[in-house]
């Protein structure tokens, strides 16, 4: 029987998509390190978001490069970041790091997403910025590793989906 490493995901999507649930419940079943990109904004960013300005390119250049090192870091170990990802520059940044990173894309209704951030207590990004993120969403394109799973299902649902799409013949890779 063939080895290999651990998966790299990206658990990618607009705020309020489910990144940080679903992407801790993969990490979980998948016995490797989760990171939530969130953590790694600077003050400066989460400054900007809270008065309900969205970032620019310049604002999420370094916060790019901050999670690309992390991927980087963990690419022999496997792990699982949420990250927003948006545009595909900004995945490209992600997989020149770690080349085998294969991103998860959480998509939904626009309404249904901005219900969820609403009704998020003491987060930086308020629901006023939900359309400026679907406004910027570029989604998966041909040639990028990952796949798009619609966020109206329970999240151990969309723990097994990721699973078999990282794992297809391994019937291990879906046990809990």
């Amino acid at each position: 029987m063939q080895h290999h490493p651990p998966p790299l995901v990206v658990v990618m999507g607009v705020s309020g998509s489910g990144k940080t649930t679903v992407g801790a419940a993969l990490a979980q079943r998948l016995r490797v390190p989760f990171a939530d990109a969130d953590d790694f904004h600077p003050q400066a960013n989460i400054d900007k978001m809270s008065a309900g300005i969205p970032l620019t390119d310049a604002d999420r250049g370094p916060w790019l490069a901050t999670i690309a090192i992390w991927l980087r870091e963990h690419a022999e170990s496997g792990g699982v970041a949420s990250c927003s990802a948006l545009k595909r520059a900004y995945r490209d940044v992600l997989a020149a790091a770690a080349p085998q990173v294969f991103f998860v894309h959480l998509h939904g209704d626009p309404d249904v997403i901005a219900a969820r951030v609403a009704g998020r207590p003491g987060h930086f990004m308020p629901a006023a910025l939900v359309e400026s993120q679907f406004a910027t969403l570029e989604p998966l394109e041909p040639g990028e590793h990952g796949a798009v799973l619609d966020v109206d299902q329970p999240v151990d649902e969309l723990v097994s989906q990721s699973l078999s799409l990282l794992n297809p013949r391994d019937p291990e890779a879906t046990r809990p």
